[in-house]
């Protein structure tokens, strides 16, 4: 049975059954009891925009569990969700993309009290780790300081990679600049100078920095 279902994966793999998910403006933390708004792409092959999906959102904290659906947005293949973390803590969520078996869980998002004092930012570093899950690196990616990334791994590995760092921001800004890996084809995640700046720094630090 398990080798039967092994094979089913890589069937469905060969023949397109894989997808990126990329979240929008991933918070550092959020408020209990109050509504945050999660926006998010879908992309077959990390590139072609899936609509007509019915994605979803499942938080766990504990023993609490809360979902939410997600609607289409604006553009083509973007989904909008909205749901309230109902009390303080670390919250795990998976975002379920609606095609076929496809998610991505998200590294621990905290949510403070109302009234709570915002919690210390995280270090540049240690947001680019979140980033390289949320923005979807972690499906077509290797980086062994991200448990469970190159679900794919259709892209070259990045743990240590030799690459400057003039050169990672350019082409994370515009990766048609750059060299492809045969035919994957990195995609233009539209990143947000503060978030190319943030995943350099976490492609480029020493691995004792990030403790």
């Amino acid at each position: 049975m398990l080798r039967c279902l092994f094979l089913a994966s890589l069937i469905a793999a060969a023949i397109g059954g894989w997808a990126v998910i990329t979240v929008e403006q991933l918070p550092d933390y959020v408020v209990a009891g109050q509504p945050v708004t999660l926006t998010f792409t879908v992309r077959q092959h990390g590139v072609t925009r899936l609509s007509g999906l019915k994605p979803s959102i499942e938080a766990r904290s504990g023993d609490v569990t809360t979902t939410a659906t997600a609607s289409p947005g604006r553009e083509t293949g973007q989904y909008v969700s909205t749901l309230s973390l109902p009390r303080a803590g670390e919250w795990t969520i998976t975002i379920h993309s609606g095609f076929l078996d496809r998610q991505v869980t998200l590294l621990p998002l905290a949510a403070v009290a109302p009234g709570a004092a915002a919690p210390p930012s995280p270090s540049e570093p240690e947001r680019g780790r979140r980033l390289f899950v949320a923005k979807g690196c972690v499906t077509c990616h290797v980086h062994r300081e991200v448990a469970g990334s190159g679900v794919v791994a259709v892209g070259p590995e990045l743990t240590n990679h030799p690459l400057p760092t003039d050169y990672l921001k350019e082409f994370l800004a515009n990766p048609g600049v750059g060299p492809q890996n045969g035919t994957a084809r990195m995609p233009n995640l539209g990143l947000e100078s503060e978030e190319i700046a943030a995943l350099v720094a976490f492609l480029s630090v020493e691995r004792h920095a990030l403790r």
